[in-house]
């Protein structure tokens, strides 16, 4: 999976929306929340994902894939990473991972940033 496709798989949730909040930084939202970060550069493609409540459940990533996986800065102690795409990872795995973060991120919404059930 590829940056392309990842964004594509992102922006097909409900509710799912692209932002750029910062110089070439392009992430996708819920609501008002990001649940995906989208990125590129020296390490190759990635998305930035919530992989679990705490950084404790979030750093298996880190311990299965000690290539391809990073704690993000700034919000990794919140359970975030970083995960590389196109690589160790396969692409089912990273689907998983992003339904999971955004369902993560859409059940702390308030009820009105909720999107309506397709």
């Amino acid at each position: 999976m590829d940056r392309t496709e990842m964004l594509a798989y992102c922006l097909a949730k409900p509710g799912a929306w692209l932002d750029r909040p910062w110089q070439d930084s392009e992430v996708v939202k819920v609501g008002s929340r990001i649940f995906a970060f989208l990125g590129s550069g020296d390490g190759g493609e990635t998305v930035g994902i919530k992989c679990g409540p705490s950084r404790e459940v979030a750093d298996e990533w880190l311990h299965r894939y000690p290539h391809d996986a990073r704690v993000m800065p700034y919000i990794g102690r919140s359970g975030w990473n970083t995960l590389r795409l196109g690589g160790a990872i396969d692409d089912d795995e990273l689907v998983e991972a992003v339904d999971a973060s955004y369902d993560t991120v859409v059940g702390k919404l308030p009820r009105r940033e909720r999107p309506t059930p397709g």
